[in-house]
């Protein structure tokens, strides 16, 4: 039995992006929506950390949506 993970992708979408689609991607793949995955990057761009860093990160990283 294969995990329902394992049936997403991982990749930025080409819709409902709102700078680069990480975010989207994210909520995509782990099956959430992406406005609670933008909410809680800017919550967690609150605290100590390198989220940003992160992000820009997985901007490079992720692939475009085919």
């Amino acid at each position: 039995m294969t995990s329902p993970l394992t049936s997403r992708t991982f990749s930025r979408p080409r819709h409902n992006r709102k700078i680069a689609g990480v975010c989207a991607g994210l909520a995509q793949r782990f099956g959430m929506r992406p406005n609670t995955v933008r909410l809680l990057f800017v919550v967690s761009c609150l605290l100590p950390g390198p989220q940003f860093l992160i992000y820009i990160a997985l901007w490079f990283l992720m692939p475009n949506e085919r």
